[in-house]
C-alpha cells in the first residue's frame, strides 16, 4: 500500500474526503516527525512506539574497491511493534 492508496482508505473509513485524510496522515507523519527530532517517543497503544537509535561512527569497506572508509555516527528511526499489532499478523 502506498500514501496514496493509504489515503483513500482513511477517507473511506472515516467517511471524510480524500483532501481532509491527506492533511490528517501528513498531520500525523508531521508529529511523529518533530516528536522523534526532538528525541522523544511516540507511543501509540495496540499498534507500536516510534524511537530513535543511536548508530555509532564505524569503519566500512567500499565493496568496488575494497578502500576502508569512514561512516559517520548517525540517529536513526525505530519502530517496535505493539502486541496488538503482532497478534493480529498471527
Amino acid at each position: 500500500m502506498n500514501k496514496t492508496e493509504l489515503i483513500d482508505h482513511i477517507a473511506q473509513q472515516a467517511d471524510i474526503s480524500k483532501a481532509a485524510a491527506g492533511r490528517a496522515l501528513d498531520a500525523v507523519i508531521g508529529g511523529v516527525q518533530a516528536t522523534l527530532k526532538k528525541g522523544d517517543t511516540v507511543t501509540l497503544v495496540g499498534f507500536g512506539t516510534f524511537a530513535v537509535g543511536k548508530r555509532i561512527a564505524r569503519t566500512g569497506r567500499n565493496p568496488r574497491t575494497g578502500d576502508a572508509i569512514k561512516i559517520e555516527a548517525a540517529k536513526v528511526p525505530k519502530f517496535r511493534p505493539g502486541k496488538a499489532l503482532k497478534d493480529a499478523l498471527n
